[in-house]
């Protein structure tokens, strides 16, 4: 049990011995104390003062007396006005220690008998993965990581987005371009000979369509002087011409272009099952699965299930249909269907459009019912950007109102949009950074530090590569996910493989000290299983406990709150604590063998809890810097 949990209850027993008073442990509030004071953690007696009809300070001393008598591992305590501040007996936090330095599931919860669905990724196949990607990917395997170690049946999934007039925009641009190449067949961008990952092969083709269609699209606005339609449209709305255009892009597409036509016949051709055009679009979307995997590798993230948009756009009708059989959606005169959520404060939304096809919700209605079927998970975390809120929202209240058994656990993971120190990303202009390239470029980053450093100089090479790699993405994936997901941020690659500050590779070296310190006691054949009596604590020796202690805590708050960055700043805070106790504390220089075991213990304990809460991140740990 956690140690603010016991005191909880113990204050809880304690106001009912004392006063009478029937109160929930919960309500008690506990918090560790605050620096300028004495003690471990302070209970604010304050809410529960009225009740017991005595001044806060009386209440303090009567509790402190009465838990210091009570309770063994709290050793003395104090006053100030309304709080009292608990001094927890060292003897508390050495036997912690002890009893966990060697224990490898240190903070992992007990196992619960909920099942959880985490969807992430959900890619088009129209281009490669790129750093907005990687932050969705990052937040949902490092969330479904934390489920798991707070108890949880995770299942991990994506829904691939492989349909519609992008995809088409693609298969288009490669008909009229491609002259037959496929990604083997292709020559490298570096003109280092023959090969072009799958993903950026088809999505060079989608820039390409997007650049001979802005190309199309000038030429016409320059001859538009003969079309008598669009001036009169200019004229009506007496904007600009340069503003009109702007405006007019998508009419044009869908009205005028050449290109556009070519591309919306594909996709009418598509959805009637043309045998051409399937065996195109399966052969490239192939092309992209196969680079999609590449990255996945890299990043060190898999999947349980793939769902894919092409077998679920269809889906829902069914549902829509038998909920105006129970009057949750109304009928149009057009026949469209609707939902009313103006009670949720959500407006009118539509679920059907007049000729009958499904809209985008009406697809994700289907879809929660099929993984229902499927898995049965209680809880289902969708990882979606924050320009998507909406959608949610109005998503989770009609699975609601259709009372499935699901819908109360039902959480979308928002997130802010990733930026680079030079702005935003365009993927239609090919101005994004791909996913690829930047692992690539933070591996390269950490090869440069590395070097500069010297750390690693005698290492043999492949070993030292593996170091690099680990230390870069590490570097990568910690400075997308220390931010809390709801707010918006800018990535930098370079500031991020810093060995200083609130960096990845900071937090890293942290974990190389202490589990190397272990291993030379190791080899020095030191027993760390064997007990110290060491109870005479530093500053800086306490400090260090509480921040191991609070793992288990930090584990259970970033599950509850889907929020990795919890995780990523408990890292930071005890990389922070060793290297304080690293410098003021001899370690296997000390005389005394018990305050050395006990520092090697503490040792011991740091390293499995950065390798366990980085992991959780799914950063790995160099043995080496």
């Amino acid at each position: 049990m956690n140690f603010i949990s016991l005191i909880q209850q113990e204050v809880a027993s304690a106001v009912k011995a004392l006063y009478g008073l029937d109160l929930n442990p919960t309500d008690v509030i506990c918090s560790p104390t605050r620096k300028e004071f004495e003690g471990d953690y302070t209970i604010t007696v304050f809410s529960f003062a009225k009740s017991a009809r005595k001044a806060p300070p009386q209440i303090g001393q009567e509790l402190g007396d009465y838990l210091t008598k009570n309770v063994a591992s709290i050793a003395k305590f104090n006053v100030i006005q309304g709080f009292l501040n608990l001094v927890v007996d060292n003897g508390f936090w050495t036997d912690f220690v002890a009893q966990n330095a060697l224990n490898q599931d240190f903070g992992l919860l007990p196992k619960k008998d909920i099942r959880v669905m985490v969807e992430y990724s959900s890619p088009n196949t129209n281009k490669p993965l790129h750093l907005g990607h990687i932050r969705n990917i990052l937040l949902g395997w490092s969330c479904s990581k934390i489920l798991e170690a707070a108890g949880y049946d995770v299942v991990r999934t994506k829904v691939v987005n492989d349909r519609g007039i992008a995809i088409c925009k693609s298969m288009i641009a490669w008909q009229l371009f491609g002259a037959g190449k496929t990604p083997d067949s292709a020559e490298r961008p570096d003109g280092f000979g023959k090969g072009v990952k799958g993903d950026h092969f088809v999505g060079d083709y989608y820039v390409m369509f997007e650049g001979k269609f802005k190309e199309e699209y000038k030429k016409w606005q320059e001859e538009v002087s003969l079309d008598e339609e669009v001036l009169t449209l200019i004229n009506k709305k007496n904007l600009p011409k340069e503003e009109f255009f702007k405006e007019f892009k998508n009419d044009y597409f869908n009205k005028h272009s050449a290109l556009g036509a070519q591309a919306r016949d594909m996709l009418l051709k598509w959805e009637s099952g043309d045998t051409a055009t399937m065996d195109l679009w399966r052969t490239m979307n192939n092309w992209v699965y196969a680079g999609f995997n590449e990255t996945y590798k890299s990043l060190g993230v898999h999947f349980d299930k793939i769902y894919y948009e092409s077998n679920s756009y269809l889906l829902g009708k069914d549902i829509i249909e038998d909920g105006l059989k129970r009057e949750i959606f109304y009928q149009k005169p057009d026949s469209s269907v609707w939902i009313d959520l103006s009670e949720a404060k959500l407006d009118q939304k539509l679920v059907l459009r007049s000729d009958g096809t499904s809209v985008y919700i009406t697809q994700d209605i289907g879809m929660a019912r099929v993984r229902e079927a499927e898995f049965a998970a209680r809880k289902v975390v969708y990882v979606v950007a924050d320009e998507q809120n909406y959608h949610f929202q109005v998503l989770f209240e009609i699975l609601k109102k259709l009372g499935e058994p699901y819908a109360d656990g039902l959480h979308h993971l928002s997130y802010g949009m990733v930026e680079l120190p030079t702005g935003k990303m365009k993927s239609r202009e090919g101005t994004v950074v791909d996913a690829d390239d930047l692992i690539a470029e933070v591996i390269n980053e950490a090869n440069r530090e590395v070097k500069e450093r010297g750390a690693l100089e005698g290492v043999e090479v492949g070993a030292k590569a593996e170091i690099e790699r680990r230390i870069g993405v590490g570097a990568m994936k910690y400075q997308l996910i220390k931010v809390n997901p709801k707010k918006k941020m800018v990535f930098d690659p370079k500031e991020s493989v810093d060995f200083e500050g609130h960096t990845g590779p900071y937090i890293q070296y942290a974990f190389v000290r202490s589990s190397g310190v272990v291993r030379d006691a190791l080899v020095r054949n030191i027993d760390l299983s064997a007990q110290s009596n060491y109870t005479d604590l530093k500053a800086e020796e306490k400090d260090l406990i509480q921040r191991m202690y609070e793992l288990p805590k930090n584990i259970e708050e970033a599950a509850a709150n889907y929020d990795p960055s919890v995780l990523a700043n408990f890292c930071y805070e005890l990389a922070k604590s060793y290297n304080r106790f690293w410098y003021h504390c001899s370690i296997l220089k000390e005389n005394d063998p018990d305050i050395r075991l006990f520092r090697l213990q503490s040792s011991q304990l740091v390293a499995t809890c950065l390798q366990r809460a980085m992991g959780l991140l799914g950063i790995e740990m160099p043995e080496r810097m």
